[in-house]
């Protein structure tokens, strides 16, 4: 009878077994519907019953997602390769006393010079007529015509001439003034030393002129640092001014002067009066006056 016994009470535990999970599943059931009829409101249609609710499995990827903290700017990591100095891949010598700037145009700001046969870090980069060098790990740029593998030799030493003649010797001028002009004082505020030079020496050599330019508020290129000169004349009294300020160039540490839509430049001076590209206007082609830059 024992073992009868036994198997009696193992028929009966499992029916009970099956009985509570029911109950737990029956009473869930009963929950989800009572909620539903908790959140209806009078005039919606009555919730349907449990039995008729399909609840969806929400599907779960195992894989990994990428979150996107910020957005990507393609233009932020430009900025900073940009910010990256130049890298140098060999280096230069200059043939010839060369203007440095600091973009690759005429009109950019002058920064400096290189001197004859004076060795330069280049990157390679070239841009039109214009090659860039490193100096200090910051790129600049100088026309690439008068930059050279091999160190270039000494010039040889110009023959003796002949005295020049009375006529001759009187077209040249025989000393530069440094004293100081009628429109000094308004002309010569914020200009650097070499300017300042210029202006003295026209205003002693060409007493007539009494208009000048300087600094211009607000200019980004050279007027704005004081590094230019506009000297007021028109016609030929401006050739005059254009060639006496030429010819005294490396005296007054003159760069380039422009007058009458030519230009003539220290690192391009075995070129003369080179054509400039109309600008305009008078005034943008400088032809009503002299315009001089310093070092």
């Amino acid at each position: 009878m024992a073992p009868a016994r036994h198997k009696h009470v193992l028929r009966v535990a499992r029916p009970r077994r099956r009985l509570f999970r029911g109950g737990l599943a029956a009473a869930a059931v009963t929950v989800l519907a009572t909620t539903a009829v908790a959140v209806s409101w009078p005039e919606e249609a009555p919730a349907q019953s449990s039995a008729a609710i399909s609840m969806p499995t929400p599907e779960v990827s195992a894989s990994a997602v990428p979150v996107r903290v910020a957005p990507i700017s393609r233009s932020e990591e430009r900025v900073r390769l940009e910010a990256k100095p130049p890298e140098v891949v060999g280096h230069k010598f200059a043939t010839t006393a060369v203007n440095v700037r600091l973009k690759p145009s005429e009109k950019s700001r002058l920064v400096g010079t290189l001197k004859w046969a004076e060795k330069v870090a280049v990157s390679g980069k070239t841009q039109g007529e214009w090659a860039e060098i490193v100096v200090d790990k910051q790129g600049l740029w100088v026309h690439r015509a008068y930059l050279a593998n091999k160190k270039p030799k000494p010039k040889p030493e110009p023959e003796p001439q002949e005295e020049a003649t009375e006529e001759a010797a009187a077209a040249v001028p025989t000393g530069l003034s440094t004293a100081p002009c009628a429109s000094g004082s308004d002309v010569e505020s914020g200009l650097v030393a070499n300017a300042v030079a210029v202006h003295r020496a026209v205003c002693g050599a060409f007493p007539s002129i009494t208009s000048y330019g300087g600094v211009r508020s607000g200019d980004s290129g050279e007027h704005g640092t004081g590094n230019a000169l506009d000297i007021m004349i028109s016609g030929d009294p401006g050739w005059e001014v254009a060639e006496f300020v030429r010819a005294n160039a490396g005296d007054l540490g003159v760069s380039e002067v422009i007058y009458a839509q030519k230009i003539w430049t220290v690192e391009r001076s075995s070129e003369g009066w080179r054509y400039m590209e109309d600008r305009g206007s008078t005034t943008a082609n400088h032809y009503d006056h002299v315009h001089v830059s310093v070092y």
